[in-house]
């Protein structure tokens, strides 16, 4: 390979490394197994290792998860948040044990082994061991604030169980669903017409990242910690890893009962086969082990690299695959456009499971892995997720089979399809494509959007099948006599729908852009672009340069507004529902500069009589302040309305000042 042709490879790899890690850590929807993801980032490293110049900063190579959602306040790690390398086959293990020990200088080494849990990584702190703060690993140094949503996991303690505590102690660990979690989670979204999971992890990571800390407290997560971060105010050193779990648990701390002292490569792989052999029973999903050199002055004499430990490295389960052959290739469009292309295949048996399709992921794998219609390929699951093609087995193509040519219209609506940098290929037919109808009115009709009460999915599920709601517009044309007729409703309940639908013409902005369902345009997103803008018209007849100009629009979020803008289904879309009576205020009159909310950064807490917390939220930040979810000693002030819990107790302990709705009211008329 020439140093050009490097390049590109590299340029193409470091592309699609990133837009995996965003779909993996900030929208909890991978497309490709753990497999495939590692085949990938070993392709990158063994490049940049050759190229050296080919490596930069923001290489996947050399960062950890991806940047904390908007959505969510930011949390500084008191010390990195560092992922794993991985070992993959017995002489990965013997290779690692060997650097480790000719860098120690001894011919022996003690590993503490654990279970590799498959859920998400969480940092917890505690200040005088009481749960302060809870945060993602984000990018390792910066992670997303879920205090609220951790403080609902029955196994994580609020406080330190142990009489003597550290002041400050951050608390690695893992946040997970049970099997029998998932199961019962699974079952309960199938009943209510929702999409099942694809597995624990996707589950526990969706759940723990919900705005809502309700709809977290209503899943089975659990936890389990295995580390520390930042400690200050306690003088008995920890020596060991073996002796930091045991005074994790005796500080109240639920750790992992199957981890296991061993020694050398020989004692990690029998206990890699043990823990093997002991997987399906296990009542947690686990993707492998991990090995950490056990005393901790060893740790600190092997150092770090750029995104992991030396003295640790995770051994991961090798996949199960078989052969079979392509029966067929379909694209299937799913919720948010993106076009994924899908194997039909010969049914075959791949870890105790048949097998019938496989995912494609997008069309710039496809048609590197140049998969044909009639080839016998490889096919693997790995970590129990969606089965993946593997491979093609070249000498076994029949003659005369030609390489699938992805659509350039949408199979479902025949809008374009729009490629992403070479990556995702989506609809761009966007609020009037039918593969898309039913997501796009659950989301327009969800508490965050135009809050429609009683609109739920079987309603939705009924009206899009019968084609008497085709796009969300039609939803102001309902009558009460014609909702009364459908399954589970009556004319009381008819009359609930149309009274909210009735209310939910008068919006804000914000809402309504977010309501929409625009690729990669979330609340904050939404609530920066009306507070840019100020009303439709304008943001409608921007360009991708006027987008890149509102605070957090980057160049993807930019092409997606302007693509959807520029769709004639959507636009009108839009016309009909302002047609329909759908309004709202202008906002380019609030200031955001200036007034004695810009720039202080508040918490919420209690019940507010006037408006709802998302109501009270949303004003604040549209005059420049900002709202977290915790108090801190960084917070300005603490707004309390109605039985105001322990946030008021802590800013009270600290300093912060306290004020009353009417405080609030009078800043908001300001």
């Amino acid at each position: 390979m020439t140093l050009a042709e490097a390049r590109e490879r590299v340029a193409v790899l470091q592309r699609t490394l990133a837009y995996h890690n965003h779909r993996y850590y900030v929208q909890d929807d991978p497309e490709i197994s753990d497999a495939e993801y590692d085949r990938l980032f070993h392709e990158l490293l063994a490049l940049e290792e050759r190229y050296p110049e080919l490596r930069s900063p923001d290489s996947p190579t050399q960062r950890v998860g991806a940047p904390a959602r908007a959505d969510f306040g930011p949390v500084a790690h008191g010390q990195p948040m560092l992922s794993l390398a991985n070992a993959f086959t017995e002489s990965d293990v013997e290779d690692f044990d060997k650097r480790v020990r000719e860098r120690l200088g001894r011919s022996a080494i003690p590993y503490v082994a654990e279970p590799k849990l498959d859920g998400l990584a969480i940092s917890i702190r505690y200040e005088d061991g009481r749960l302060v703060q809870a945060a993602t690993r984000g990018d390792g140094a910066v992670g997303e604030d879920v205090t609220g949503n951790v403080r609902t996991i029955r196994t994580c303690p609020l406080k330190l169980t142990a009489r003597r505590v550290p002041g400050v102690i951050e608390v690695r660990g893992e946040v997970y669903l049970p099997k029998a979690g998932f199961q019962e989670l699974n079952a309960r979204q199938e009943a209510q017409g929702l999409k099942a999971f694809a597995n624990p992890r996707n589950a526990a990571a969706g759940s723990l990242r919900q705005l809502d800390p309700a709809i977290t407290a209503g899943r089975p997560l659990r936890l389990f910690c295995y580390g520390v971060g930042l400690i200050a105010g306690w003088e008995e050193p920890l020596v060991s890893q073996e002796a930091l779990l045991t005074w994790l648990r005796a500080l109240g701390l639920p750790v992992n009962p199957d981890w296991s002292l061993v020694t050398g490569a020989e004692g990690c792989l029998a206990y890699y086969r043990e823990i093997a052999d002991r997987r399906k029973d296990l009542p947690y999903e686990i993707d492998g082990v991990v090995y950490k050199v056990n005393h901790f002055d060893d740790q600190r004499a092997l150092g770090t690299l750029a995104r992991s430990p030396r003295w640790a490295v995770a051994h991961k389960f090798a996949p199960e695959e078989a052969l079979t052959q392509v029966r067929a290739i379909e694209v299937q469009v799913g919720r948010t456009g993106a076009l994924t292309p899908v194997a039909v295949l010969e049914p075959v048996m791949v870890g105790g499971v048949t097998v019938s399709h496989a995912t494609l992921h997008n069309p710039e794998e496809l048609a590197r892995r140049d998969v044909r219609v009639g080839d016998t390929v490889r096919v693997r699951r790995a970590g129990d997720v969606i089965p993946e093609i593997a491979g093609v087995v070249r000498e076994q193509r029949p003659e005369g089979i030609r390489p699938f040519a992805f659509p350039t219209q949408c199979p479902a609506c025949g809008a374009p399809v729009l490629r992403e940098e070479g990556v995702v290929a989506r609809c761009a037919g966007g609020l009037a494509c039918p593969a898309q109808r039913r997501q796009s009115l659950r989301h327009f009709a969800s508490r965050r959007a135009l809050d429609i009460e009683g609109l739920g999915d079987k309603l939705i599920e009924q009206l899009a099948d019968a084609g008497r709601v085709v796009t969300v517009a039609d939803l102001y044309s309902l009558t009460r006599d014609e909702l009364a007729r459908y399954e589970r409703m009556g004319e009381r309940s008819a009359d609930r729908v149309l009274k909210s639908l009735a209310r939910s013409r008068t919006t804000t902005l914000a809402r309504f852009l977010y309501a929409l369902g625009i690729p990669e345009v979330g609340e904050a997103t939404a609530l920066a672009l009306a507070r840019h803008f100020g009303d439709l018209e304008p943001l409608m007849a921007a360009d991708e340069e006027a987008f890149m100009a509102v605070p957090d629009v980057g160049p993807v979020v930019a092409r997606a507004l302007q693509t959807f803008f520029a769709e004639a289904h959507n636009r009108s879309v839009i016309a009909a529902l302002r047609r329909a009576g759908v309004h709202w205020e202008p906002v380019a009159a609030i200031a955001t500069q200036g007034g004695p909310l810009a720039g202080k950064t508040v918490v919420l807490t209690g019940v507010l009589s006037d408006m709802t917390r998302e109501e009270a939220k949303a004003a604040l930040q549209a005059r420049g302040a900002k709202v977290a979810a915790s108090v801190s000693r960084q917070t300005d002030f603490v707004i309390a309305g109605r039985d105001p819990g322990g946030k008021v107790d802590k800013a009270r302990e600290w300093g912060v000042p306290v004020v009353d709705e009417a405080r609030l009211r009078a800043w908001l008329n300001e």
